[in-house]
């Protein structure tokens, strides 16, 4: 039993003893070794990328983005035509992003058009600077600023707090979008009066905004209101 236990220890040493002269045998570099680097898409965010298409005139529609002559125009009206003699056609209103100018243009059916690269960015109206509209992304807290000549008439259905789109073309803002329904408070109107319900007629009503719009005899100040920011027309009570 002893020489057993013996033999055992013996093995056991020169396995060890193997291990190590093979061990000893090996050379190491003493350049640094570079490896490969990996980064987590929750540290580092991938860059924007251009999204650019090519489009045909058939693909053209109401709120389409096209790049024309280097500038971003969007599609207001379109119509497609078939003359009885010549090509056919498509017969557009465009609006000019930058200069807000509006024009006709005419596409030859299934000719090539280049989309604008126009995307949108949810950001809260915080407040006015001086001449300057304060837009701010919630979840970066990174601000965003538009001057009056900018925000033009959509000002009168602006609030504090209210959650807009801005739309962005090589890296700038161009434009931006309200929520189609506000709701607003009337702050001055004339008095209504017992059975205007029925009467169906109207007066016009100032707004917390400082937009006027015309609202059902039965409303009156303190009133809530939903309005459509597209129209300016009264659409209810909230």
């Amino acid at each position: 039993m002893a020489m057993a236990m013996a033999g055992t220890a013996t093995f056991s040493i020169s396995s060890a003893t193997s291990i190590f002269r093979t061990s000893s045998s090996l050379k190491f570099s003493s350049k640094p070794m570079l490896m490969p680097m990996r980064f987590s898409p929750k540290t580092q965010s991938p860059p924007r990328t251009l999204r650019i298409y090519a489009l045909t005139s058939n693909d053209i529609k109401v709120g389409t983005n096209l790049e024309v002559d280097g500038a971003p125009w969007r599609i207001l009206e379109f119509l497609h035509v078939k003359p009885g003699k010549g090509a056919a056609f498509v017969r557009t209103k465009m609006r000019n992003y930058i200069t807000g100018n509006t024009v006709e243009k005419t596409f030859r059916a299934g000719s090539t058009i280049e989309e604008a690269n126009v995307f949108k960015e949810s950001k809260q109206f915080t407040y006015k600077d001086g001449s300057q509209f304060v837009f701010m992304d919630l979840n970066t807290f990174e601000e965003s600023r538009l001057n009056e000549a900018d925000v033009g008439d959509k000002t009168k259905w602006l609030k504090e707090g209210m959650d807009c789109n801005l739309l962005f073309w090589n890296g700038k803002i161009i434009d931006f979008e309200l929520p189609i329904t506000v709701q607003l408070t009337v702050v001055d109107v004339d008095p209504g009066l017992k059975g205007d319900t029925a009467s169906g007629g109207s007066k016009p009503a100032t707004v917390d905004t400082g937009a006027v719009v015309n609202v059902p005899l039965f409303v009156n100040i303190g009133d809530e209101i939903l309005v459509d920011t597209r129209t300016g027309q009264y659409m209810s009570r909230a």
